[in-house]
């Protein structure tokens, strides 16, 4: 995790732990979200945030392309998938939903067959803003066209404030 501090916004990059394939991490992962909220949150009494990574969790269905395969699966648990909503609930804001509601807009593909090719894929990478920020998002972006890794790019812009 990486903090930088600007002049009115605190910007998080981070890589959240994923939970294993067998989910023997999943306690730690459920841990980790409510300690890595409980620091945002802290940050946030100073000024707004915005925080960005991989979070290896696909939030809703329409944020994988087979759901139904991938219910238990790492990264889209029941558990995982809350401590998401907790984030939400706690007043950020996913920043590419504010901007398009339909699925089929993945971050990450499987290196397996030709999952990138035929979007078969997961969006686990994310920009989210405190609710503040709201009113200055001016657009949200994937880049799924930049290759270099089974992820693409994510972008935010805000307007001036």
């Amino acid at each position: 995790m990486i903090t930088a501090e600007y002049e009115d916004f605190f910007l998080v990059n981070v890589y959240v732990p994923n939970s294993k394939r067998e989910l023997t991490r999943l306690p730690y992962r459920q841990q980790w979200d409510r300690d890595f909220l409980a620091y945002l949150k802290t940050l946030e009494k100073k000024k707004p945030v915005i925080w960005c990574g991989d979070l290896n969790v696909a939030h809703t269905e329409i944020d994988l392309a087979r759901p139904k395969d991938n219910v238990k699966n790492h990264g889209f648990t029941p558990e995982e998938r809350a401590g998401f909503d907790a984030f939400v609930g706690a007043g950020f804001v996913d920043t590419f939903r504010e901007f398009e509601k339909a699925g089929g807009h993945y971050t990450w593909w499987s290196q397996m067959g030709t999952a990138r090719a035929r979007n078969i894929g997961w969006r686990i990478d994310y920009f989210l803003c405190s609710d503040a920020l709201r009113k200055r998002l001016k657009s949200a972006t994937i880049y799924p066209h930049i290759m270099g890794s089974d992820h693409c790019p994510v972008g935010v812009v805000l307007k001036k404030a």
